[in-house]
């Protein structure tokens, strides 16, 4: 059994059309793990009738408490705002069974196409096939067993996507899916394409250079000042 995973706060607007497309994969269990919404994301996720759960705000602390309670022999994490492909179940079950694979995740595609996105999709599906470092909006799917020997998700605000996959890289191969899930674009068209891409490089180097993950968090959802009329 696949256990999906779906960390939500204020997912009201894609939250039924994630779990509508979830829903038609075979033998799997789904998790909402809520951080606190405001809005109707509750409401929506429980009359799907799959398993709510409550946590403090956070994306690392929402999946490892949705692993805790997982039954499922494989683990999926999947954004609230992600959409998987026909027959996903199949994929993982034979991706993650292969010789040598440790975990895997999906190629990845954006919508809606803003100018530019494409360069971004390409550069993102190069970083997973040739580097092996599929980010959060890709699913990353990983045994229960490994994962829990890991120690699951680093406690950080920000790239705990990044931190755990590098962990898994060491036990064995990360294998992506040649199908993609297609994931919103919303956080480039709040910020625009090349400024979020900039900053989201920001991050990067500043993890690889020993910031701490609490500042760079705290710098990366800072609400951007608005300009003077």
């Amino acid at each position: 059994m696949i256990s999906v995973i779906i960390p939500t706060l204020n997912e009201q607007a894609d939250i039924r059309t994630t779990l509508e497309n979830v829903s038609c994969g075979s033998d799997i269990e789904i998790i909402i793990v809520d951080g606190g919404s405001r809005d109707k994301t509750l409401e929506v996720a429980s009359s799907f009738g799959v398993k709510v759960l409550s946590s403090s705000k956070g994306r690392a602390g929402q999946m490892n408490t949705g692993a805790q309670a997982a039954l499922g022999e494989v683990l999926l994490f999947l954004h609230a705002d992600t959409c998987l492909p026909p027959g996903f179940a199949d994929y993982i079950r034979r991706t993650i069974s292969l010789p040598g694979v440790s975990a895997g995740a999906f190629r990845l595609s954006l919508t809606p196409p803003l100018p530019g996105l494409k360069l971004i999709e390409r550069l993102a599906n190069w970083r997973s096939k040739i580097l092996q470092m599929p980010y959060g909006d890709q699913a990353i799917f990983v045994k229960t067993r490994l994962f829990e020997d890991l120690g699951g998700f680093s406690e950080m605000p920000i790239m705990e996507d990044f931190d755990l996959v590098k962990r898994l890289r060491r036990q064995g191969r990360i294998a992506i899916v040649p199908v993609p899930v297609v994931s919103s674009a919303r956080r480039w068209q709040q910020g625009g394409v090349w400024r979020t891409t900039l900053k989201n490089q920001a991050v990067l180097a500043g993890y690889f250079l020993g910031i701490a993950p609490g500042r760079l968090g705290n710098w990366y959802h800072k609400p951007r000042k608005k300009l003077p009329c």
